[in-house]
This record gives C-alpha cells, sequence and structure tokens, in this order.
C-alpha cells in the first residue's frame, strides 16, 4: 500500500485493509491497480498477492 509491502490474510476485502491505515473512510480515495475504487465498493473487492494499493486522504487546512 502506497509503496510499501503489507501482509494480509487471505481474502480479506479492501475495507480490511483501509480500517487499519484510515478507520474514518471520508475524504479518502482508493486505487487498486492503478484504477480507482469508488467506496461502495470496497467491502466487495477482494486483495490479491502482489495488488497495488494507493491511499489517498484529503486534509483540510489553511
Amino acid at each position: 500500500m502506497n509503496g510499501r509491502p503489507h501482509e494480509l490474510p487471505e481474502g480479506t476485502a479492501l475495507t480490511g485493509l483501509l480500517e487499519t491505515v484510515a478507520p474514518d473512510p471520508r475524504g479518502v480515495a482508493v486505487a487498486l491497480n492503478g484504477s480507482v475504487v469508488r467506496a461502495a465498493e470496497w467491502p466487495a473487492t477482494p486483495l490479491r498477492d502482489g495488488d497495488l494499493v494507493e491511499v489517498v486522504t484529503a486534509h483540510q487546512g489553511g
């Protein structure tokens, strides 16, 4: 994820990974192997060995 390897149990869905790095999914965007995945699809999106996941969070500030 974001260029660093992560070990996950087999069959983990995208939400399983995100819960560890972004407990509050508001303002989070995710790309899986270069394609954006809509938040509604995260629970049904399984991760496989070698997948490339990029997680971006929006930050507000001045």
